[in-house]
């Protein structure tokens, strides 16, 4: 089973994803670190990134996502995933891929991005991230406001972990 943990940046994904996989014993992937050179540039800069800019990204993914079930391994994806057409082409097999949307009020999230550092994503692209977003029906929908552990508990119970 892939766990793909998705919503706009600040949401946690990285700090859930980890101790998720931790917690299960699953592999953790970081999304983050298969956009190409000049995606993470871009927004290193405050643009936006584009659906053009995406595809190569969400290729790698998919291609990722298939690899790691065809080895029969199980593991965590942190993924941004903010439109419903990324999240279809991401879901390659609906029995064996399971969403998690982490969100929560964008004063939170942005009070975290305000105070992240070393991380290529700014604040003020937050808001075009939320213009983006599509909000999932297919995932396990998580406030991410409590704390790492009992965010972690919450998706494990709402997924039967």
């Amino acid at each position: 089973m892939v766990i793909i943990l998705m919503g706009v940046s600040g949401a946690g994904k990285t700090t859930i994803g980890k101790a998720l996989a931790r917690a299960l014993g699953w592999r953790f992937l970081e999304g983050d670190d298969f956009h190409p050179p000049q995606n993470v540039a871009k927004m290193a800069t405050g643009i936006p990134l584009t659906d053009e800019d995406r595809a190569p990204w969400l290729a790698r993914l998919r291609e990722l996502i298939s690899e790691t079930l065809a080895r029969g391994e199980d593991a965590v994806l942190a993924c941004s995933a903010l439109k419903q057409s990324y999240r279809e082409q991401l879901t390659v097999d609906p029995a064996r891929v399971r969403w998690v949307y982490l969100w929560a009020p964008r004063e939170v999230i942005a009070g975290r991005l305000a105070g992240r550092v070393g991380h290529f994503m700014p604040v003020s692209l937050l808001d075009s991230q939320f213009q983006v977003l599509e909000v999932p029906q297919e995932a396990v929908p998580v406030d991410v406001t409590p704390g790492p552990d009992e965010v972690v508990a919450t998706i494990r119970a709402r997924l039967g972990l």
